[in-house]
């Protein structure tokens, strides 16, 4: 599958456009078009392992917001007010086709990859006025969307008081006003004011990229080193002066104040250490509670099946990256470091690359492996109907 950058490249994307400024590409994903329909996201949402939100605003006054979490029922979704919007996150645990066309975005990482999330509105719904922490790319895959981009927003940014959505009081200096058809792609830098209302029924897939923030490092780092036996033993306490009994001088913070940044900074100089604690973050299923189970499957019936036309990819809901080492790769899933043998790296790599492969790369030697990852859950069979 090509990129969807259109006759941008990745570079010119990436130096110019990435985290800096929008670009929207017409027709950059038509393979989007018929995917889903409406009727496929509602069903969706009523699965009680689905994460989805219903936001609803008030006929007499649509700034007057109030959202319901999944789980849902049928009547939940039924007499909505005429303004609403059904979302649905992490489609791409459950749906093989909407999961394969991250394909389209494989010069970002992996492990960057939040979900896809499809929105379900009617004529002039929307989630209000907004801006993001994280960079999306918003696909129009059913209906038609107006968009409008504004200003660039902050922590510091107002938001609209008293209101279960963190939305912006207006649009101010909207200098991007466009309609996005079935395969238009809009990118939405980090922190970019922006405001989607739906010209008619339709589906719009955001397909969003994270970065973690720096708490959450901070958090593994001190998580990975909190059984360390020289961390557990006390502090020195280098005392030359005596002080009143009931107080705590501001010396005594700043020693250990002091004390704390330089085991912090031994730990992060140690980039093993570092790595160890931070990769099983990022290779963090998004919904781990809710991973498909693998199944068994013997080596012949692996080789039939195959033979037959069907295929193997990596398991959309849970997350598998690798980091290149001296003398080989090493393998992540889902939060835990796992052993691949040396044989099988390179098509351990290519399932992680987001590759759906065939007959055709297995060898006779990898029949173990793929049906050991087959029963773990880490790669899934597609078999001809």
């Amino acid at each position: 599958m090509t990129h969807i950058l259109g006759n941008i490249s990745i570079d010119t994307f990436l130096t110019e456009y990435w985290q800096k400024k929008p670009l929207l590409i017409k027709n950059g994903m038509p393979q989007i078009a018929g995917l889903l329909e409406p009727e496929d996201i509602k069903e969706l949402a009523l699965e009680e392992e689905v994460q989805a939100r219903l936001l609803m605003q008030n006929p007499k006054n649509a700034e007057q917001w109030r959202v319901k979490k999944s789980p849902f029922v049928a009547n939940d979704l039924k007499k909505l007010p005429p303004l609403h919007t059904l979302l649905v996150q992490a489609v791409d645990h459950w749906s093989l086709d909407v999961a394969n066309l991250w394909q389209a975005f494989d010069f970002i990482p992996q492990w960057r990859r939040d979900d896809v999330m499809v929105s379900y509105a009617p004529a002039g719904g929307s989630v209000g006025r907004h801006f993001d922490q994280y960079d999306v790319f918003l696909v129009q895959g059913y209906g038609s969307r107006r968009w409008q981009l504004g200003q660039w927003c902050d922590n510091q940014t107002a938001l609209v008081p008293d209101q279960p959505l963190r939305l912006l009081p207006e649009m101010q200096d909207v200098f991007f006003d466009e309609v996005l058809e079935v395969g238009d792609v809009l990118y939405v830098p980090p922190k970019l004011a922006h405001y989607g209302v739906a010209v008619g029924e339709c589906l719009t897939y955001s397909f969003g990229f994270r970065m973690p923030n720096a708490a959450q490092l901070l958090e593994r780092v001190v998580d990975h080193v909190i059984g360390d036996s020289e961390l557990q033993a006390p502090l020195q306490d280098y005392r030359t002066k005596a002080y009143s009994a009931g107080l705590i001088s501001s010396d005594e913070l700043e020693a250990l104040r002091l004390k704390l940044i330089e085991s912090l900074k031994e730990t992060l100089q140690d980039s093993e250490s570092f790595t160890q604690a931070i990769l099983p973050l990022l290779s963090e299923s998004r919904d781990p509670d809710n991973l498909p189970e693998g199944f068994g499957i013997a080596k012949s019936e692996l080789k039939q099946a195959l033979q037959s036309g069907a295929t193997l990819q990596r398991e959309p809901a849970g997350r598998l990256i690798y980091l290149q080492q001296s003398a080989s790769l090493e393998f992540w899933w889902n939060g835990e470091e796992i052993e691949v043998p040396n044989a099988q790296q390179g098509i351990a790599q290519k399932f992680a690359d987001g590759l759906v492969l065939d007959q055709s790369n297995v060898t006779i030697d990898d029949y173990e492996f793929l049906t050991d990852w087959i029963g773990e859950g880490r790669i899934i069979l597609n078999e001809m109907e």
